[in-house]
């Protein structure tokens, strides 16, 4: 009997998922990005620890695996050689931590509540040092317009703590959504190497020099290695339009939610069950969708202005850009939008059909009516006149008569 206990727990043992691979995706019926968290669908007691996760200094439980499919999982074998092969020149492997809790940030109303040394970079303010207590790691921050913020070496709980201390105490979210989207990723500071994405783990190391217009103005007080402070925005920026894009991804699978039940309502009474101004409504709900994602000022298809001089930092930008698959997760939430449209059209055309058929019957109920009036207002002198009309009629039917006869 023990013999049996013992091989039944080699064999749980030996089917344990691998324990290498950082966090990511939270997904629900929907294409998202392979790096959204999972914190609010899994418990935290069910999150699996990684083998190499002992090197990182996390605040907090690691964040759950990825799931197979997405490209970070599949890749994620690259990454290998750096976690299980430390260096003297290595850092340990730390969290990039990314939420995302607004539609869009007010950046100018951070200036009063930011410390000393944070500074405008590009589009985005950058805090070179922060940390939510005095017990708690130090990190760095990029606080970008598109509502989502980044963290560099800082976990989930001290990023809820900047955007509660900081974010809403400086009234900057505009659009707060209820319900935040995060995701998670991981780095190491190695001098010896190239700054790169290799499989899921961020490398920053050597970079070549940007050009004097674009680099901080100070950036020797910054917590990581100031020579990657730009390579460290590139990823930031990509991780951000992920996780804003993310949050348009959540809002549109509720906005196709409640329209699900158009088609059946339709199926079995033939009416769409909306209004006119219901209508109208939701299509105003589905143009702020599409006006998101294509014609805001950060949307998510065009590169920024800032990386057409500097190839390397937009390499890094689109690196992991590709990695979370944007083009095609817009590409996807262009396509269900379309579909909205359509079906936002047909019930379009099924009212005006409604109130056009409405207006024919009111029509000729107006001149049902009108004819009844006539017919009481006028009735009587009608009657005499038709008496009058037939009397005439008959006495010139008799006379004619008599002179036939007569002659």
């Amino acid at each position: 009997m023990y013999a049996a206990i013992r091989r039944q727990v080699v064999r749980v043992t030996s089917q344990r998922p691998s324990s290498h691979t950082p966090s990511v995706s939270r997904q629900f019926g929907r294409q998202s990005s392979p790096l959204l968290s999972t914190r609010q669908y899994l418990p935290r007691a069910s999150m699996l620890s990684r083998g190499f996760a002992s090197k990182a200094s996390y605040d907090q439980d690691p964040p759950p695996k990825p799931k197979s499919s997405t490209p970070l999982r599949r890749s994620a074998a690259a990454s290998l050689p750096i976690r299980s092969n430390p260096t003297p020149t290595r850092s340990s492997i730390q969290p990039v931590f990314t939420l995302n809790t607004a539609e869009r940030y007010a950046l100018s109303r951070l200036s009063g509540h930011l410390p000393s040394t944070a500074q405008l970079l590009h589009e985005s303010w950058w805090v070179p040092k922060w940390k939510s207590g005095p017990d708690s790691k130090e990190g760095e921050i990029f606080i970008f317009g598109n509502g989502s913020f980044v963290c560099w070496g800082l976990g989930e709980l001290d990023a809820e703590a900047f955007a509660r201390d900081v974010l809403r105490k400086a009234k900057a979210e505009i659009g707060r959504v209820w319900e935040p989207e995060t995701e998670d990723l991981e780095f190491v500071t190695d001098p010896s190497e190239n700054t790169r994405l290799q499989g899921d783990l961020i490398i920053l190391g050597q970079t070549p020099p940007p050009t004097d217009t674009h680099f901080p103005a100070d950036a020797s007080s910054a917590t990581f290695p100031a020579d990657t402070v730009l390579a460290r925005y590139a990823f930031s920026q990509a991780l951000a339009r992920s996780t804003a894009l993310s949050g348009l991804e959540v809002a549109l699978e509720k906005y196709l939610m409640s329209m699900a039940a158009l088609p059946d309502a339709l199926v079995q009474t033939g009416k769409p069950g909306l209004g006119r101004v219901a209508v109208v409504k939701k299509l105003g709900e589905l143009l702020k969708f599409r006006q998101g994602l294509n014609l805001n000022r950060e949307n998510f298809f065009d590169t920024p202005d800032f990386y057409w001089t500097e190839p390397v930092l937009e390499g890094y930008f689109n690196s992991l850009s590709n990695a979370l698959e944007m083009k095609a997760r817009v590409r996807t939430v262009n396509d269900k939008i379309t579909y909205a449209a359509e079906m936002q059209s047909v019930l379009r055309q099924l009212l005006t059909e409604t109130s056009a058929h409405r207006m024919e019957l009111i029509i000729i109920l107006l001149i049902a009516v009108e004819v009844v009036i006539c017919l009481i207002r006028d009735g009587p002198e009608l009657w005499h006149m038709a008496k009058a009309y037939l009397k005439n009629e008959t006495t010139d039917i008799k006379n004619s008569s008599k002179e036939q006869s007569t002659a």
